[in-house]
């Protein structure tokens, strides 16, 4: 997420694909379904393996002892169940008003395209770029080019000990019909179905803006900060059982 603007894609009914498949990952289907309490003992996260949340999107170089990070992902016909695991020195929270420079606090940004389509999304539910702040607040760009808060999409549970915290987000996967103050109809997740998928790490050690941007893809080119503008970055996961 970044405070410029690009010009709005118009609204399309048939979305042509732009994305080039990568970062092909096979997500296993939990029997059941994790717990949200942050405790990492689930069934399903002693069977599946870890990802690393290690591209430096934004900032300077940064050293082991600043930031780690981790994550697992599963699923269900209802949700995505993702587990993170951070090792930060400091967490810090400048702004308790969720909508007033969301991106400059620490928080897991969770970026989810739900046909695997690509292409812009900034103001559109063409994909979304969910960001998830300490208190669980879960905040985006709406079409109207306002933040708003998406708290039914995502649900967290956040444990910190000493400089290690654990996330588990539940999140309920939306298309591009999703229509904000309408009643939608969530994506009922199948076998073999794609979807496009990132997440990163907004990471702010006590400055006025974030310090560091990690994310779990890899972006050629000298721009990398493009996940809150096009989904045509993310990777792409492959729901297995």
């Amino acid at each position: 997420m970044a405070n410029t603007s690009t010009s709005i894609e118009p609204t399309t009914t048939t979305r042509i694909s732009t994305k080039k498949d990568h970062q092909i990952r096979e997500i296993k289907k939990a029997t059941i379904v994790p717990k949200l309490d942050g405790n990492m003992d689930d069934p399903i996260w002693k069977e599946v393996k870890w990802y690393g949340l290690d591209q430096r999107w934004l900032g300077e170089e940064y050293t082991v002892d600043d930031f780690f990070g981790r994550y697992k992902m599963a699923w269900t016909p209802e949700a995505i169940y993702i587990l993170v695991e951070i090792k930060d020195d400091k967490i810090y929270d400048q702004y308790k008003d969720p909508l007033t420079l969301w991106w400059d606090d620490d928080c897991v940004e969770i970026f989810i395209d739900a046909d695997n389509s690509g292409g812009n999304h900034q103001f559109t539910n063409n994909a979304f770029a969910y960001h998830v702040a300490l208190d669980g607040n879960v905040v985006d760009l709406g079409k109207d080019e306002k933040p708003l808060l998406y708290n039914n999409h995502i649900t967290t549970k956040r444990v910190t000990k000493g400089d290690v915290t654990v996330w588990e987000f539940e999140m309920i996967v939306y298309d591009d019909s999703y229509e904000e103050g309408k009643v939608n109809d969530p994506v009922i997740l199948s076998k073999d179905q794609k979807l496009g998928f990132a997440i990163a790490y907004n990471d702010n050690d006590g400055s006025k803006e974030r310090e560091n941007f990690i994310g779990s893809v890899f972006i050629p080119g000298e721009e990398k900060n493009l996940g809150w503008i096009n989904a045509d970055v993310f990777g792409t996961i492959v729901l297995k059982e």
